[in-house]
């Protein structure tokens, strides 16, 4: 009867021929068929009725994008020429390979991306070599096929019950002869059957499958010559077309490449089915990697769809219902599934070689049970199965690789996008805070985390109703997540879930199937007396599961550990120049240290949780195999043989690894669970009300335009629904203000006042609480507005920020900022923002990068560029916030004339925050004044100057009108040599004509800014020097030689125990058999504790021992055997091993933490010794790398890895060792694979090493762009800029995943290879055993072939181990390049020391001194020489640039002389030691520096002086004290427990400064830019130093304070020396030096000064031009006249 076959299938050598007749001839390929053609049908009717739905609205899609994206794409796909936009080709073409995706989808969701996807990309159309050629033979080949059919059912070939097989033999070709001439005749119609590929292929793969079966029994039992002939040519002509399927392109299409950027794309596409299992696509990177080193550009581009922008767009088409993690896996669940299916097969194929192994040796025990040909398809199918094992493995893998890909660009693009719309107010970011001129509640967030939340997040929701007594209520209506913590979500959380999920298999699949199998298999072996083992494996794996959660939970200390040294490090760096000033490096490098020492005390204590949990790895076969052989032979009484000894291990050995991968994948899991769940809370955190305070439109009752505020009350805090909830934060209430539209506006007040906050409301950047904020264009992006075709100007909104915020690019990019480049304008915008000088005297011109956060420019170079963008964009409103503050008087007046009131701001609303009132009022149409976030009075500018509210400041200086508009009497050297009037309008050259040397020198700069800033990373091998550096900090020669004195030991007491099973089975054995055989290669992926585990358990499998002695003719039963003897030293053995790995592991573990410790103190040392201009040179991000990623690897990584590689190299000695004492022969073979293998190692190697390095250097520029978006968050929302920052971020991300996904294919590439490889060992290693059968015994026979199995895997490791290794010495060689930077003179020098007291007169003298930045520069400073009495006051002037602030780095020897000397009290300053120096001379610089903290800390860090002595200093700098006419009082923070809050009435903000223990955030951000300067003024007054320097100490403070603090300042007893930009400042002090190009022009006292005339009076002409002249000549004679008095008497 059909289909029913007696069993056994397997009939001695061969399959029965019944099942080969039914089944593989007739059953299976109907099956197939039937399959197939349901799916055909299927397809259609979907088809018919997707296209009758989208009939309606078919052109839809490519309208909207393409609108949006540039011309030349379609669908973010490009169009290519020379094909309508209907035409099938390329697009359906695209839409048949990529399966999933159909055209429709991507329409929607890639509107505000269609961009990036082919940014200047240019199709290619890449069609198959022969397409049809190939086609035409895979016809024949099937007509042939079919006609072998008929022939057989003629003549009857099979017999009298093949005719059934024959006929469906027929049926089933003639169906794919239908299949494959479609695809010939209708694949350029509009009949084409998609994918109808796929179905041949599949179908081909399935016969050829079943006719290898036929073809392997026609051999050795041939029916009749006729049949052989036919079935054999039969499987000819299928193997032909299975091989055209899997080696031809997949699809034997058509595919559009897409070149990006002159990038190529990737060859996966172009792959053929037997590459993409194999890698062979992989083959060309590997390729070009070996023959040179990989760059970035080098490395292919991703796949249109692994892209960020698409990937993003159709993530965002799901809705999301659940949680983030549910949400995440229903999104790729499709992808799951096939991962998991592979991981199955792969799973199961793991036990095929142990089972083989079995039957090999039974058959070397009993040649004569079965014929010669069965043992060498045992041989080959060892070989075989490995591979379909290694096949699945791989690809399951892969497809971890690609969902980890697609994962983090979802992660991060969705954090990114987050971020850009988070609230400016809670941010406590660098930038963000500077520009609130106001306390902010909000910051509180931070505190609570510095104080002791470590990382987790104090985001709340706002509270229901919360009242005012519990302080904290209000506040949590408004908290936030701080940048930092941003960052970490960036770069720590959405790494470690991507990371975990190209794991996530072994979880959900491979573990499992693996676990079932081996207890089957366990249980036919041992039967019952495998219970007590399995028991034993299930009790460990809880405790595995504890395990890895302790080293989540070590983990977690260790994070919360490191992030407090990195934060404190951060901070140091930030504020280096000031440490450095105050001589303060050692004190805060023990800070960072003391932090250092808590953060190795916890990853200790993880160490050693590690090296035990190793312990009880290496323990647990030891322990299981014991009580399963008490059982078995105690219990049992059975005798132990060989076979089943070696057998049970085995598979004990390989069900060890699931269970250990399982616990450890269950933590991490769970630990990636609660990252996900951190990233989800911070994605549903409060966003801007920005959009929907200013979406509206911007009218007045008559439909005019308005900007300004209607009722409004607006706050720093949260929402306030109710009166009780007024928080204590910042607020401006009742705001009425209508700006005039299309003119200048100015807004004044003190400091402090809220004149920032003024504007970001008017941004609406803050709560709203009631009211309405009008700020026409405010809401919308800059690309969805059209310009003016009159004006030119668009309906957007330009804003410039108190602290000047940039983007790491050059110059011209920071102006331009996207904008389309117009010379002209470009030209001008340059000239009215007096950058022209800059420009030219910078040695690329508008191509110098400005570096991180603008590092190589100037405060008033930075401020002016910003400017610049400003008046550069086509903004119908600018806002201006204090721009004129970082500049001196007369580039001031320059700026405001010819650029506030310039020919470029025609017609545009200009609002403009400042102090400079006697320059800008008089020209504005409105003025609002502002004191304590109350309006005092607003109008028309003379109403204002009316009133008298704008105080003595504008009496004194009011300008006679007529100066305002006359032409200045000399055009300042800031702007050429033009005279005025022609200046912007026909400015002909200007910054076009560069000197000759500024053109010489761009083209030599073209190569040296790009170094400057961008990352090096090291090419080639790691270097001797550099292993050497880690080995020493390890530890002396003593500490090495214990180490492999142990690693001896530990080894051979494993070799110990598998010798004593083997004694203890040779005593029941007939033959000595010991089948031993070893983990398969996913033992070692995604285990926490991988590598060490690797190392230490490599061993473990590898050694039962062999002893040619032995002879096997033992008696046939051995008498009784001491059970009881040979198990308990086998647990001695075991236990002994135990102890050994501990102390081999933890002796190693200590000497990684001494290397650690080590390396990090000389790593902060050498860094906070270094000079100047290497933080000048250097992002401090690039820095803060060397001190995160780079000390992480050297800490976490490198003692494991290195411990792998050792053992995994002891390994594969032994290996080779024994099967060649063995089977000699194997030698020969061993030599050649040995050569295969060391090709290809180093293939990988070198490519590997190139991507991961491209790889850890392309994460910088993401994480950069990250810091820098937080920072500059006002300023883009304010330009609208926020989607194409979305594009750029998506440029960065798919830059970053270029370099991982193909390290990762090539980490494919050669697992494949080496399992292969490792296959011809096995395969070799049985055909010798073959070769002797006879000659060797079983045992020898099964000791050479479970040595072989095991050997892949140790290669395998000792590859990847060793490339690792290779790694993580990169970070030790990244670091030993900050050890070795140029340090500063030494800090004390014992021989010159001056007397303790010094200086205690205070006399200053330049002598001839010159010095420069760098040796290949001009000097900054020229043969200056002047001298400066005991206890004179001296101011220095200057234009930007002139070498003022040069001057005072030259004092505190931050420039080191180049001839010439400085005296200071007769002391040569260039003799004594730094710390000498510096302690002893004050400095208040132009950057207010401040520490997190409190008040009390950032003014006396070490606790010197006492609670008096501070508030002294604070008074005398006016930040408290009796309030001052002009209202001055100070904004408050949040205020402090100790405050009362019953004092507080809503409306008025309290003094900070009252208390010491106030709060000062990260960098001072709580604080307005005012404070902050005069708060490190106060802290330089706390020194009571003999000489100070003040580098424009008083610019963002308002002239009335300003005056007071000059008050102050002339009562000290000491040498001041100022450098100022206001010459009110300083026209009453004793001196006045002023500089031009590092050069003293004039010197003397200011009223001599201003009497000179001509040419040289450069002094007067700088007063001329602020417009003051007479009032600064008043001052100057009342101080004249004042000195003579004090001299005469």
């Amino acid at each position: 009867m059909f289909a029913h076959c007696r069993s056994p299938i397997w009939r001695v050598d061969d399959i029965s021929n019944c099942v080969q007749r039914d089944y593989l001839k007739v059953l299976f390929p109907l099956i197939a068929i039937g399959i197939s053609s349901l799916l055909l049908i299927l397809q259609a009717v979907l088809r018919n009725v997707k296209l009758k739905r989208n009939a309606g609205y078919k052109s839809l899609p490519n309208g909207s994008s393409a609108a949006n994206g540039p011309s030349g794409t379609e669908n973010g796909r490009p169009t290519v020429p020379g094909y309508a936009n209907g035409s099938p080709t390329p697009d359906e073409v695209m839409e048949e390979e990529e399966e999933e995706d159909d055209v429709l989808t991507m329409g929607g969701g890639r509107l505000v991306l269609t961009k990036t996807t082919t940014r200047g990309s240019v199709a290619a159309v890449d069609s198959p070599r022969g397409q049809y050629t190939i086609l035409v033979v895979e016809l024949l080949a099937i007509v042939a096929i079919v006609s072998i059919n008929v022939v057989a059912l003629v003549i009857r070939a099979y017999g009298p019950k093949g005719t059934p097989a024959t006929v469906a033999g027929i049926a089933t070709w003639v169906y794919i002869l239908i299949l494959a001439s479609s695809r010939l005749l209708l694949s350029r119609t509009r009949w084409r059957i998609p994918r109808v590929w796929n179905h041949t292929a599949a179908l081909y793969t399935v016969l050829w499958l079943c006719s290898i079966i036929s073809f392997r029994s026609a051999i050795i039992h041939p029916r009749s010559g006729a049949a052989q002939a036919l079935v054999m040519s039969e499987f000819a002509l299928t193997t032909l077309v299975f091989s055209i399927a899997i080696g031809t392109r997949k699809g034997n299409k058509t595919v559009v490449l897409e070149w990006e950027d002159g990038i190529e794309p990737s060859r996966e596409p172009l792959a053929s089915l037997f590459s993409i299992a194999t890698f062979s696509w992989v083959d060309s990177i590997v390729w070009q990697g070996y023959r040179k080193t990989f760059e970035l550009p080098d490395v292919w581009n991703l796949v249109p769809k692994e892209k960020a922008a698409a990937v993003i767009a159709d993530y965002r088409q799901l809705s999301k219902t659940a949680a983030l993690t549910w949400h995440l896996m229903r999104y790729f669940r499709g992808v799951l599934v096939v991962q998991c299916s592979y991981a199955v097969v792969g799973g199961i194929f793991t036990f095929a070689p142990t089972l083989l192994l079995k039957s090999i040796l039974e058959y070397i025990e009993d040649p004569e049970s079965a014929p010669r040909n069965v043992i060498w398809l045992f041989v080959i199918m060892l070989s075989f199965t490995d591979i379909l094992r290694s096949l699945a493995d791989q690809q399951a893998l892969w497809i971890g690789r690609k969902i980890s890909v697609k994962l983090r660009a979802i992660m991060v693009g969705e954090i990114y996008a987050k971020a850009l719309r988070r609230k400016a107010a809670a941010g406590s970011d660098t930038l963000l805070g500077d520009k609130k001129d106001k306390a902010d509640a909000a910051k509180d967030g931070m505190f609570k985390k510095l104080l002791g939340l470590g990382k987790k997040k104090a985001t709340s929701k706002p509270d229901s109703d919360p009242t005012v007594k519990d302080p904290t209520a209000v506040r949590g209506a408004d908290e936030q997540v701080n940048v930092g913590t941003i960052i970490n979500l960036m770069s720590v959380d959405s790494f470690k879930v991507s990371e975990i999920t190209a794991y996530l298999h072994f979880l959900f699949a491979a573990g499992p199937t693996q676990l079932i199998v081996c207890i089957y298999l366990l249980y036919r072996i041992l039967g019952l007396s495998s219970i007590p083992g399995l028991v034993i494996m299930f009790i460990l794996l809880p405790i595995n599961i504890a395990i890895a959660r302790g080293f989540g939970a070590f983990q977690k200390k260790i994070m919360a550990a490191t992030d407090k040294r990195i934060h404190t490090t951060n901070e140091v760096l930030q504020n280096i120049r000031i440490i450095k000033f105050f001589a303060w490096e050692h004190r805060f490098s023990n800070i960072v240290n003391d932090k250092r020492a808590v953060e190795l005390k916890s990853l200790r204590s993880k160490y050693i949780l590690w090296a035990f949990a190793v312990a009880v790895w290496n323990t647990a076969p030891v322990v299981i195999t014991f009580f399963s052989f008490l059982c078995y032979t105690m219990i049992e009484k059975k005798p132990l043989y060989p076979s089943i000894a070696f057998t049970a291990i085995s598979l004990f050995t390989i069900l060890r690894v699931p269970l250990d991968q399982l616990g450890d994948m269950i933590a991490h899991v769970l630990e990636s669970k609660v990252s996900v769940d951190r990233v989800e809370e911070f994605l549903n955190e409060e966003e801007t009300e920005k959009y929907d305070q200013l979406r509206h439109d911007c009218r007045d009752e008559d439909g005019d335009k308005m900007i300004g505020f209607k009722d409004a009350t607006i706050s720093w805090g949260g929402k306030e629904s109710s009166a009780d909830q007024i928080s204590d934060a910042f607020r401006l209430p009742n705001l009425n203000i209508k700006f005039a539209i299309g003119d200048l506006n100015i807004i004044a007040g003190p400091t402090g006042s809220g004149k920032t906050s003024l504007l970001m409301a008017l941004l609406g950047e803050m709560t709203c609480i009631k009211g309405k904020v009008f700020l026409p264009g405010g809401g919308y992006s800059r690309e969805d507005v059209r310009p003016d075709p009159e004006t030119g100007l668009t309906e957007t909104v330009a804003y410039c920020a108190q602290q000047a915020w940039l983007v790491n690019a050059n110059i011209k990019d920071n102006i331009l900022f996207a904008a389309p480049l117009d010379e002209a304008r470009y030209r001008q915008v340059i000239v009215a923002c007096a950058l022209q000088h800059d420009l030219e005297v910078l040695d690329a011109g508008d191509e110098t990068l400005v570096g991180e956060k603008g590092v190589t420019l100037s405060g008033g170079q930075k401020q002016r560029i910003s400017l610049a963008r400003a008046l550069y964009s086509n903004s119908m409103h600018v806002l201006l916030d204090d721009c004129l503050s970082a500049v001196d008087s007369h580039t001031a007046k320059w700026i405001f004339e010819k650029c506030i009131r310039g020919p470029l701001m025609q017609g545009r609303t200009c609002i403009l925050v400042t102090h400079n009132l006697a320059l800008c009022v008089p020209q504005s149409r409105y003025v609002v004044y502002i004191e304590d976030g109350k309006i005092a009075i607003q109008g028309s500018a003379e109403e204002v100057i009316a009133s008298g509210k704008l105080g003595e400041d504008f009496i004194k200086s009011r300008p006679g009108s007529a100066i305002a508009s006359q032409i200045p009497s000399r055009v300042p050297s800031s702007v050429g040599d033009e005279s005025g009037g022609t200046l912007v309008d026909d400015m002909g050259t200007a910054p076009g004509a560069k000197s000759k040397k500024a053109q010489k020198a761009k083209s030599a700069q073209q190569d040296v800014t790009k170094d400057a800033m961008s990352e090096t990373k090291a090419e080639g091998g790691v270097k001797l020097p550099v292993i050497a550096l880690y080995l020493k900090a390890m530890g002396p020669w003593w500490f090495w030689v214990l180490a492999l004195a142990v690693f001896g030991i530990h080894n051979f007491g494993i070799l110990a125990g598998n010798v004593w099973i083997r004694e203890w089975a040779n005593q029941y054995s007939t033959e000595s058999v010991s089948t031993y055989h070893t983990v398969s290669t996913q033992g070692y992926l995604g285990n926490s504790i991988s590598t060490v585990q690797v190392a230490s358990s490599r061993i473990v499998q590898l050694q039962p021992f062999f002893n040619p002695t032995k002879t096997s003719l033992l008696a046939k039963f051995a008498p009784d055997v001491d059970v009881a003897y040979y198990l308990t030293i086998y647990a001695i053995i075991g236990i002994l091993s135990m102890f050994i790995a501990l102390f081999r592991d933890l002796w190693l573990f200590f000497g990684s933490l001494t290397a650690s410790w080590h390396i990090h103190t000389r790593l902060m040392e050498s860094v906070t010794r270094a000079k100047f201009k290497f933080f000048d040179a250097t992002p401090l991000g690039q820095i803060m790398n060397r001190f995160s990623k780079d000390l992480e690897a050297v800490d976490q990584e490198v003692a494991p890895i290195a411990i792998g590689v050792m053992s995994c190299a002891l390994s594969i000695v032994v290996t080779v060792a024994l099967i060649t004492v063995i089977t000699p022969g194997f030698l020969v073979a061993a030599i050649l694979i040995s050569f295969v293998y060391f090709f290809v190692g180093r293939f990988y190697l070198r490519s590997s090493r190139d991507l991961k390095r491209i790889e850890s250097v392309q994460r910088s520029p993401l994480f950069q762009q990250f810091g820098e978006t937080l920072s500059g968050i006002t300023t883009i929302r304010a330009y609208g800029e926020e989607k194409r920052f979305i594009r750029d971020n998506m440029h960065r991300i798919n830059n970053y995943s270029r370099p991982y996904i193909y390290l990762w294919a090539a980490n494919r590439w050669l697992a494949f290879r080496i399992d292969v490889i490792g296959d011809l060992v096995a395969f070799f290693a049985g055909a010798f055993v073959v070769f002797n059968i006879g000659k060797i015994d079983a045992g020898s026979a099964g000791l050479s072939l479970s040595y072989a199995l095991s050997f892949t895997e140790n290669v395998l490791w000792l590859v990847r181990l060793y490339s690792m290794n290779e790694q993580n010495m990169n970070s030790v060689e990244r670091i030993k390049e900050y050890l070795e930077v140029e340090q500063e003179a030494a800090p004390i020098i014992e021989k010159t020391r001056p007397a303790a007291n010094w200086p205690s007169e205070g006399s200053v003298e330049f002598v001839n001194y010159t010095t420069r930045y760098r040796a290949d520069l001009d000097p900054v400073l020229r043969d200056v020489s002047f001298k400066i009495n005991p206890l004179e006051k001296v101011g220095i002037v200057g234009r930007t640039g002139a070498g003022k602030s040069s001057l005072a780095l030259a004092l505190f020897r931050g420039l080191e002389a180049e001839e010439g000397k400085i005296f200071i009290d007769g002391v040569d300053i260039g003799l004594i030691g730094l710390q000498d120096l510096r302690g002893s001379i004050t400095i208040v610089p132009q950057d207010p520096t401040l520490f997190t903290g409190t008040i009390r800390t950032n003014l006396d860090p070490f606790d010197l002086f006492t609670d008096e002595d501070i508030f002294t200093a604070l008074r005398r700098v006016q930040l408290i004290g009796v309030p001052t006419s002009a209202g001055a009082s100070t904004v408050d923070l949040l205020e402090s427990p100790d405050t009362p809050t019953s004092t507080s009435t809503p409306g008025t903000n309290k003094n900070v400064f009252l208390n010491l223990s106030s709060p000062v955030a990260e960098s001072g951000n709580n604080l307005s830019q005012g404070q902050r300067q005069l708060l490190c003024l106060a802290r330089a007054l706390l020194k009571n130093p003999k000489v100070l320097m003040m580098d424009e100490a008083t610019a963002s403070i308002d002239y009335n304070t300003d005056s007071k603090i000059q008050e102050t300042i002339r009562e000290l007893k000491s040498t001041i020396i100022t450098i100022a930009h206001r010459l009110q400042t300083i026209v009453d002090y004793d001196k006045v030096l002023v500089l031009d190009k590092g050069q003293v022009v004039e010197y003397g006292h200011p009223h001599e000064l201003l009497k000179k005339e001509g040419p040289e009076a450069t002094f007067k002409g700088m007063c001329e031009m602020s417009g003051d002249l007479e009032a600064l000549q008043k001052a100057a004679k009342k101080a004249w006249d004042a000195k003579k008095l004090i001299d005469d008497e």
